[in-house]
């Protein structure tokens, strides 16, 4: 069974390696827009299966894995920072609070498809104004849904991660797993 993982994230690479599968990456660059959405989780969902149906379509015979992460406070969606100010802005809203981080996965073998959510609560410790400067003049916030890595520079200031650790990296690892055993063991 071919899988085809539908991102560019490097990290997600990373973790899906550690899976043992064969997987070569092929994913479809798309406007990842919601018109309209319930709540966080469905926002996610939403443009998981955007993506997961795009790519699904190019490869209908082999397992497509697919995944989009999104950090969440107070019911609001932090993308990645445009610019220091966004970033700052993000900063100050995770200082000294937790957070969730929610990453929706599509996968799809044949005629099974399925969607769903893993939720991961994230604790930060309080932050200086000067940390917060330092981080945000580094490189590593621009490129993450709200503005950090847990496994980067940012990692001193997490206090405590409630689930799936390996999730808020971008793919909760252990879920994915167990999904595609079942499936493999199907077919």
């Amino acid at each position: 069974m071919k899988v085809v993982l539908g991102s560019k994230s490097l990290r997600r690479s990373e973790l899906l390696n550690l899976l043992d599968l064969d997987f070569y990456v092929d994913y479809v660059d798309l406007d990842e827009y919601v018109e309209s959405y319930t709540d966080p989780k469905d926002y996610a969902m939403q443009v998981v299966k955007q993506k997961g149906k795009a790519v699904s379509n190019k490869h209908q015979d082999e397992l497509v894995i697919c995944a989009d992460t999104i950090v969440v406070v107070d019911e609001v969606i932090l993308g990645k920072p445009v610019n220091k100010e966004d970033a700052r802005r993000m900063m100050n809203l995770l200082n000294n609070r937790s957070h969730e981080v929610m990453t929706a996965v599509y996968i799809k073998y044949l005629d099974y498809e399925e969607v769903f959510v893993e939720v991961t609560k994230v604790y930060v410790d309080k932050m200086t104004s000067e940390e917060i400067e330092s981080y945000i003049s580094s490189d590593e916030p621009y490129d993450k849904s709200g503005g950090y890595g847990i496994q980067g520079r940012f990692s001193k200031h997490i206090k405590k991660v409630e689930g799936d650790f390996f999730n808020v990296m971008g793919l909760p690892v252990n879920k994915v797993y167990n999904q595609v055993k079942k499936l493999i063991n199907k077919h």
